[in-house]
């Protein structure tokens, strides 16, 4: 998929491939089709590890501007290679991706170029929100709805659309995996105040440092206490992590993230019964409940 004659595009490109990942989004789009009545799975492979690269890509620059030294337990593209060839490797997975989408024609390609477009803005609004301190409740909504949900969406939206469902069917397909998107990134910012970094394979409250996440946009609505254990009394971002998890903030986030997971739950009724109805409806405990 990464081949290249350019020998460091080609490495620094299976270096994040190859360091695993949870595989959510490709699921969505197999899961989709099947659950649509696609019969020839084959055909929704390309476009599965098309959406996937998308978010490999952005992995790839995400930790370029957040400093992060591993992603996924390994480390990262710009901390092995550097900031250069990690951008211009980011750059190489992103055009690889529509390379992978031209065979399935220009409605396809529209709805990837949408959630591409949608995700860039997400993030660009996130940093925007965190440079200015506003990360309200409603900011980080948006935020989250652009960088993540978009491609969860476009993910089963293509998998019905290639397996030919009725427009009640896409929609549905479509509306769960939105859903599916918003919790993910809620318990994936949750994650980053009271998970495991060995677990993560990342650090952890490093969107807290940079006034980010679930957990900045609950600071403008709970009140958030000033005590802290003794033992990171000298570590601002860690007092900040004791003080919001002693604030409820958590529990708070944790009611939005199961608000969201019902939705998708409410949105695949509407989907016939099949092994990949069972699948997906098992996918939002998984990531409801996921440690990493």
């Amino acid at each position: 998929i990464v081949k290249s004659d350019v020998d460091v595009l080609q490495d620094a490109g299976l270096h994040i491939i190859n360091s695993g990942g949870k595989r959510v989004r490709p699921q969505l789009g197999i899961l989709a089709y099947l659950a649509a009545g696609g019969q020839e799975l084959q055909q929704a492979i390309p476009m599965s590890a098309a959406i996937e690269m998308v978010h490999t890509a952005t992995l790839v620059h995400d930790d370029i501007n957040d400093h992060s030294l591993t992603r996924r337990g390994q480390i990262t593209v710009h901390a092995r290679w550097g900031r250069t060839f990690a951008l211009l490797a980011g750059d190489y997975l992103f055009a690889k991706v529509y390379e992978m989408m031209a065979p399935y024609g220009a409605d396809f390609n529209v709805i990837m170029s949408d959630a591409c477009i949608k995700l860039v803005e997400g993030e660009t609004l996130q940093a925007a929100a965190a440079k200015s301190g506003n990360m309200d409740r409603e900011t980080y909504k948006k935020i989250i709805s652009l960088k993540t949900a978009s491609l969860f969406e476009a993910a089963a939206r293509m998998g019905a659309m290639l397996a030919e469902a009725d427009e009640a069917i896409i929609e549905a397909l479509a509306s769960y995996a939105y859903n599916l998107g918003l919790t993910f990134q809620i318990v994936d910012d949750i994650l980053d105040i009271i998970g495991d970094p060995e677990t993560l394979g990342k650090p952890v409250g490093t969107d807290l440092a940079q006034n980010r996440g679930v957990m900045a946009a609950q600071n403008g609505g709970v009140a958030v206490k000033e005590t802290a254990v003794a033992e990171v009394e000298d570590d601002p971002i860690a007092r900040m992590m004791a003080s919001l998890r002693e604030s409820g903030a958590v529990e708070i986030a944790r009611m939005q993230a199961e608000e969201t997971a019902s939705r998708a739950r409410a949105a695949l009724t509407k989907i016939p019964t099949s092994p990949a109805k069972t699948e997906m409806e098992q996918l939002v405990t998984a990531v409801l409940e996921r440690q990493n």
